[in-house]
This record gives structure tokens, C-alpha cells and sequence, in this order.
């Protein structure tokens, strides 16, 4: 018989010690029937939280206020990561699209970015957008390896990277090209650093980021035992500088600023994607497979877009 893992799991002093694990003591399911629960987004100003269902080409949003669950979009590209710019418009990751796109104060969408140096993207995954505007993405295959989520089509770029998107001149610019299915990136509090997820290579790398725009060399921040069960997805940060990472089976892992794990949710489903939201920032939004949960934390989580960026205040 398995035995029962609690919610919050100390490996590290540090855990408790900086209040990670006073929170609730139980998860909320907020929605579940979904084929694979992936993208959450808290917008402030609408006091909803926006997410993906990607096989099943819909977008869900759950109504803070009356607790109530509908459809957002429907088809929606099957759209996987979604973010904020800094006019508080949703930010888009559309797999099936193959594209980057923005959804106006109106409701109309804006195609952002469909291609790189002619070529259509793979099938873009998730997006952090800078204080200067620019929009970076990642854009693994996984929405073209099959019609699960996304279309079966062959790569017209033969390489999964990260992209730099000024939405102004609509100009594209490689940003990383030495990952091997990057997934989740945010940057740090003072965007000194970009944070990306490899998914298949099992690390998170962290890149210096130079004053042109610019990365530098990557290095690895944090990884994954190789025989674990463990697959990094998206990356957020909390207001105190730690790393929070979706890690599939391996629950939510919680990094030092050091790199060290130092505690981890236990979650009944494989994680894909997290999200800080509600008034506070305090509560923490698990997109896991089939399910939403929501978890009112002891610690406060920063805004996808970063410190510059206040539409909660």
C-alpha cells in the first residue's frame, strides 16, 4: 500500500524557517475534468484566474469573487503558457498556432510573433515579459511530436530555443539556442537573470542578462536526479527570492536563492504549471493534469512580469 506524502515536505532547515510550510493545510480543488491543465494566469483586474486545457483546445477561467468556472476560449490554438505585459493584456502561447499572441483590453487577439527568420515556430510554450515590453519565449516541439497538443508537423527550424519578441517592431530575436526542450523562464527580481526550464535535459539553467538584450552562457541552477520522477515545467519566484518550480510527479520544488532544495509540495497529480495570485499574492495556483488547486501560502509570490510591474497594488 503507498504511502501518503504530507503537502508540505522539508528538506532543507530553510523551509521552515522562512515560513514555507505554514500555509493551508489541505488543497482546494477549484476545477477538475480537464485533459491536461497547463498555463494559469491570475489577472487582477478581472479577479479571474485564465488557463489551458490543451488537448481538449480550450482555455477555463475560475471567477475569484463567485467561485464560479466557465470557458474563456474556445477553440483557443491549443494554447499552453499564458502571462501579463505591462497593460495588464493576456499574453499568449498558442502550441497548436504555432504563435505568440495578445488578447486587447477589447477582447480582440493581436498575433504577436508566427515566425522566426521565415520559419514557423515549433509550437511556443510559455513567455515572461520584460519592464523595457520585449516578450521572451520558449519554443520546445512538443506541440508538433503529435496531435495531442498541438498538429503533427516536422520542425521548419530543426532546433528548440528561446526568442526575444519586441512587440513594437515586431522584430524576433534568438535569445538561447543551447537547450534542449526549454519550457518554463522568468527572470529575477532586477532581470539581471533569465531563468529557463529544459525539460528533457532535467535542469533549470540560469543566463546573465546583458545590457543590449543580450544572454550570456548558461549555467545550471538547480537539476534533477536522472532516475527521478521528477520533469522541470514552469518557474516562479516568491517576493523572499526563491525559485519555485513545477516538477511533474515530483510535486512543486522550492529552490534557495542558492540553488539548494530546500522543501516540496506533494501533489496527487503530476504538476505542469503554477501561478501567485489573489489580492495578497499570497495564494498559489497548481495546474495538475486533470485538476486546478489553489493554496493559500505563508510566503507572497511576485507578479510574472516582475517587480517593475505593480497592477496588484
Amino acid at each position: 500500500m503507498a504511502i501518503e506524502r504530507p503537502l508540505y515536505e522539508a528538506l532543507d532547515d530553510r523551509f521552515r524557517t522562512g515560513r514555507c510550510m505554514f500555509g493551508d493545510a489541505a488543497l482546494e480543488v477549484i476545477h477538475t475534468g480537464c485533459r491536461w491543465a497547463e498555463g494559469p494566469i491570475y489577472v487582477p483586474a478581472w479577479r479571474q484566474l485564465i488557463w489551458s486545457d490543451i488537448p481538449n483546445d480550450r482555455m477555463l477561467r475560475w471567477d475569484e469573487v463567485t467561485g464560479a468556472v466557465g470557458e474563456f476560449r474556445s477553440p483557443a490554438g491549443h494554447t499552453n503558457g499564458n502571462t501579463l505585459d505591462r497593460q495588464g493584456r493576456l499574453v499568449s502561447c498558442e502550441q497548436g498556432n504555432r504563435r505568440v499572441t495578445r488578447t486587447e483590453h477589447d477582447g480582440t487577439v493581436t498575433v504577436l510573433a508566427d515566425r522566426w527568420e521565415g520559419r514557423r515556430f515549433n509550437s511556443p510554450n510559455d513567455a515572461a515579459v520584460r519592464s523595457d515590453g520585449t516578450v521572451w519565449f520558449s519554443d520546445p516541439d512538443f506541440g508538433i511530436t503529435s496531435d495531442y497538443e498541438g498538429h503533427r508537423a516536422e520542425s521548419e527550424i530543426g532546433a528548440c530555443n528561446v526568442y526575444r519578441l519586441d512587440p513594437r517592431t515586431g522584430e524576433v530575436r534568438l535569445a538561447a539556442d543551447d537547450l534542449e526542450a526549454p519550457n518554463g523562464l522568468v527572470f529575477s527580481a532586477d532581470e539581471s537573470r533569465l531563468f529557463v526550464s529544459d525539460t528533457r535535459a532535467g535542469r533549470i539553467r540560469v543566463y546573465d542578462v546583458h545590457g543590449d538584450g543580450t544572454l550570456g552562457k548558461g549555467d545550471v541552477f538547480a537539476e534533477l536526479p536522472p532516475d527521478g520522477p521528477g520533469r522541470y515545467d514552469n518557474l516562479r519566484f516568491d517576493a523572499d527570492g526563491r525559485l519555485w518550480a513545477a516538477a511533474m510527479a515530483d510535486g512543486v520544488h522550492c529552490y534557495d536563492p542558492d540553488g539548494t532544495l530546500i522543501g516540496r509540495l506533494n501533489i496527487p497529480e503530476p504538476v505542469a504549471n503554477i501561478a501567485w495570485g489573489g489580492p495578497k499574492r499570497n495564494r498559489l495556483f497548481i495546474a495538475a493534469e486533470t485538476t486546478l488547486y489553489s493554496l493559500v501560502t505563508s510566503v507572497t509570490g511576485t507578479h510574472p512580469t516582475g517587480p517593475g510591474h505593480r497592477p496588484w497594488h
